[in-house]
């Protein structure tokens, strides 16, 4: 039996805030379905809970149909009608959209008519990816602002090799905020760090960290719900690295099995087997070439990260037992934690499928023990927790539901 609707979305199920807010708006299930380009009876299910809102591109086209933020869907906690977010992300806004608003350290430099320090912003990039790969959301976020700020300086101060050498570090930046913007749904400012940073990373004529953007890029197209530009970027970028491919050096071939992933999970999203397929064996070329896991520019690329992708585009294609099969020949206990953690996510969405409330229950609350911060904040295992309790075993489970007091979604 569908559960009455409140006056308030706040104790609504993801599907029932999509109807809360369709209503609000005015709009006929036909008329909503339309624009994400479903069918009405699709919503229907949506809306009752008879189908899984799982996947963030499905959210934020939701979202931008209906005028409203993807975590007005997913349930984050409101303040004055917005969502509050994750500390520090509104300087990671300001830093992307306008530097100007981070005056002081602006005014500092300028002052001083001294330019940053090229090793020193080296070492701080290396902290923020750091902290991204150890899933130390809070860190990073404090630290990427000044990052993205000084070395957007540092590229109009230097000439020359100096000048390449600040645009690769200005392309790295941006697609920090890029990956960590995508974890919290925030896609539409992820775009736009993608966007700097390619522009830098074309500047800074290094195949690599052209590669590097281009998989940005790719990844924000599909989180975005543009799985066909995804597919077909995946493509032209392929093409591009093919030509610059040097055997000799591990960190382009990792960027180029690397940035073939994202393509292949969107071609799979959007049902194309075949592409998804062609995508991953060339993946594992790649990744047969370096012989073992590496994390060469950050790419933590090698033959697991292969596997952990076979599993989600498993899941994409709704080959659930395909996926439960891969899943115990894993081992990815030499990777970063943000990938352990995210590979552990699509596990629970798999348990889940399966309807092994238990087990999914108890993997999540381990992953959460690992990287409390990414299993909090993170869009997917948001979603997780409330389908989770959704189930007849999950709404008796008190370990769940002091998670989800603990991630603020109840």
């Amino acid at each position: 039996m569908q559960r009455a609707m409140s006056d308030q979305p706040k104790d609504l199920t993801p599907g029932q805030r999509v109807a809360w807010h369709r209503v609000r708006r005015g709009l006929s299930q036909e008329v909503l379905a339309g624009l994400v380009g479903r069918t009405e009876d699709w919503l229907s299910k949506i809306e009752n809970d008879r189908a899984a809102l799982d996947r963030v591109s499905v959210i934020r086209s939701l979202a931008d149909a209906l005028g409203i933020s993807v975590l007005d869907i997913i349930g984050e906690p409101m303040s004055n009608g917005a969502p509050s977010g994750p500390v520090g992300l509104a300087e990671v806004r300001a830093a992307l959209t306008d530097y100007r608003q981070l005056s002081p350290l602006l005014s500092a430099i300028e002052a001083e008519h001294n330019p940053p320090r090229l090793d020193m912003l080296r070492r701080d990039l290396s902290h923020v990816m750091g902290a991204y790969q150890e899933s130390r959301y809070g860190e990073m976020l404090r630290l990427l602002p000044p990052l993205l700020t000084q070395t957007r300086l540092a590229t109009s101060e230097y000439t020359g090799d100096d000048r390449h050498a600040a645009d690769r570090l200005a392309a790295f930046a941006s697609q920090s905020a890029a990956m960590i913007l995508t974890k919290f749904g925030e896609t539409d400012l992820a775009w736009i760090a993608a966007q700097r940073g390619l522009g830098s990373a074309e500047r800074s004529e290094d195949p690599a960290v052209i590669g590097s953007l281009f998989r940005s890029a790719i990844h924000v197209l599909y989180s975005l719900g543009r799985l066909t530009d995804s597919t077909m970027m995946t493509g032209r970028a392929s093409d591009f690295l093919r030509r610059e491919l040097d055997p000799k050096a591990p960190g382009i071939v990792s960027i180029y099995g690397t940035l073939l992933l994202p393509g292949a999970v969107a071609a799979a999203r959007a049902g194309d087997r075949l592409t998804a397929a062609e995508y991953l064996d060339e993946a594992d070329e790649m990744a047969t070439h370096l012989g073992a896991d590496a994390n060469h520019l950050w790419t933590a690329f090698g033959p697991t990260n292969v596997k952990i992708h076979r599993v989600v585009t498993a899941m994409a294609l709704g080959d659930v037992p395909i996926a439960l099969k891969l899943i115990p020949t894993i081992d990815v206990t030499g990777l970063p934690a943000e990938r352990r953690v995210r590979h552990s996510l699509e596990v629970v969405n798999a348990y889940h499928a399966r309807n092994q409330v238990a087990e999914a229950i108890k993997v999540l609350l381990n992953s959460e023990r690992r990287a409390p911060e990414q299993v909090h904040e993170h869009v997917m295992s948001r979603q997780l927790v409330l389908k989770l309790r959704g189930t007849v075993l999950g709404k008796k489970s008190k370990h769940l539901a002091d998670l989800a007091r603990r991630m603020k979604v109840i």
